[in-house]
């Protein structure tokens, strides 16, 4: 009886700890897929905003476009001459991951 009490409890544990973890690193992609739709959406509104990239869009109609093909949302956007500097959010199991990126000529 006390073998069974002891795999059971160890199952539970095990169960415990497999969740856990599974939920980390849900939460750590989230993470990583904020961070590259936020870098794809500042460097498509940066170009844009060159005219690198001819788009009829503005660049930061473009930036929500290719945000959301990103699986992100797009929660801010500025654009100041060719710089573009983004804010997106993407959600995973009722936690939000933020991203921040910023893409233009390089500065002197």
């Amino acid at each position: 009886m006390s073998g069974t009490a002891l795999a059971a409890g160890l199952l539970a544990v095990t169960a415990t700890l497999s969740v856990g973890l599974a939920a980390v690193g849900g939460a750590a992609v989230t993470a990583q897929r904020a961070a590259g739709a936020a870098d794809a959406a500042a460097l498509a509104a940066a170009d844009a905003a060159s005219g690198a990239v001819p788009s009829a869009l503005d660049p930061c109609a473009l930036a929500t476009h290719v945000a959301a093909a990103s699986g992100a949302r797009l929660a801010a956007c500025r654009v100041d001459g060719m710089t573009a500097t983004v804010e997106v959010r993407s959600a995973y199991a009722g936690l939000v991951a933020v991203a921040r990126a910023r893409a233009g000529p390089p500065s002197t």
